[in-house]
């Protein structure tokens, strides 16, 4: 991969790549498990934050992946460990799924 991937991009972006690229990328809630069953994106992959390390093996080190939380900073922390452990291609969703309920989907409950 020889593209640059942004540190941070917006849940507008999120949704366009999830639409238009499905292929390429992987939605990842770092969200603990009580937080997902409140609430979810369609389609994303779960492990929570402090299970990253141990599934690290596990990534696709050939997509590009969007790394989201409940508002950003539990995932912008995943995002650069991933970084820094061999993940050039990761991106931190800003605002996390609050950010989608508010911008993307109302349907998504905001807590």
């Amino acid at each position: 991969m020889s593209e640059t991937y942004p540190l941070e991009i917006s849940v507008e972006e999120t949704q366009r790549l999830l639409l238009e690229t499905p292929a390429q990328v992987v939605l990842i809630d770092v969200r603990e498990p009580d937080e997902v069953e409140c609430c979810r994106i369609a389609g994303s992959t779960t492990i929570p934050m402090k299970q990253i390390p141990e599934n690290v093996g596990a990534l696709p080190k050939d997509k590009h992946l969007l790394i989201h939380c409940h508002h950003g900073g539990r995932s912008m922390r995943v995002t650069q460990f991933l970084r820094a452990n061999g993940f050039p291609a990761v991106s931190n969703v800003a605002g996390g799924i609050d950010a989608w309920s508010l911008a993307i989907d109302a349907s998504v409950p905001r807590y």
